[in-house]
Order: structure tokens, then sequence, then C-alpha cells
């Protein structure tokens, strides 16, 4: 009798206790990266700047553009419209007389990388 009061007595005081569950496998996380240019290079080659630049990971197909820029001064723009077939680009731009020379690189709006190339000090 006095085991079954006990075991009772127990069972009452210890019915407010819950185990905690947690899984032994979280559930998987997708992660989205965004756009990035991987390999871009300005080099002039006579009296022609060459940009080529390499677009990696996953994306909506759209336009990459490029703005030129010599010093603070504009000197043009231009654009190609990649998808995933095509991930590679390149534009070019004459320019003869050596300089201190930027090419800002940016995809359906947001700017990815400015290359530059210095023939002058700036």
């Amino acid at each position: 009798m006095l085991r079954s009061a006990l075991l009772c007595a127990l069972a009452l005081t210890l019915s407010g206790c819950r185990y905690n569950f947690v899984p032994l496998l979280p559930a998987p996380i997708t992660v989205q990266l965004p756009v990035r240019v991987t390999q871009a290079a300005l080099s002039r080659t006579g009296d022609t700047l060459t940009v080529t630049a390499t677009v990696d990971g996953r994306f909506d197909p759209g336009y990459l553009s490029v703005h030129w820029f010599e010093g603070s001064r504009t000197l043009g723009t231009d654009s190609v419209y990649l998808d995933v077939a095509q991930r590679t680009a390149a534009f070019s731009l004459p320019a003869p007389a050596p300089g201190a020379y930027r090419a800002v690189l940016s995809f359906a709006g947001a700017v990815l990388r400015q290359v530059e190339l210095y023939e002058v000090q700036p």
C-alpha cells in the first residue's frame, strides 16, 4: 500500500515534466548566393581598351553593363545580354592616348566590379 501511494505521489509531482523535442537531423538550408563577377580584366591592345568579364552564380537573364571612365570623365557605356548559356562578355573602347582608365561593371542595376588600368598617374 505504501508503495502504491508513493508511486501515485511520484506520478502527480512528475506529471508536469515534459520532454523537449529536438530533431536529430535539422532541415536542409537552401542558400541563394548573389550574382558575382569572378574574372574581370581591363587591358590595352594597341589603341583599344578591352574588358572581359565572367558572371557566376544563379541569375535571371539580363544585361551586363560597362561604364567607361578616364579619371572622373565619362567616356561611354555599353551592355551585353547574358543568360545561362552565355556567361562571358567582352567590351572594347577605342582609346589612343594613355591615361588612367576605369571600367565599372553592373548587372541588373547593381554594381558588381570596378577594374582599373593606370598608364599615367591619376
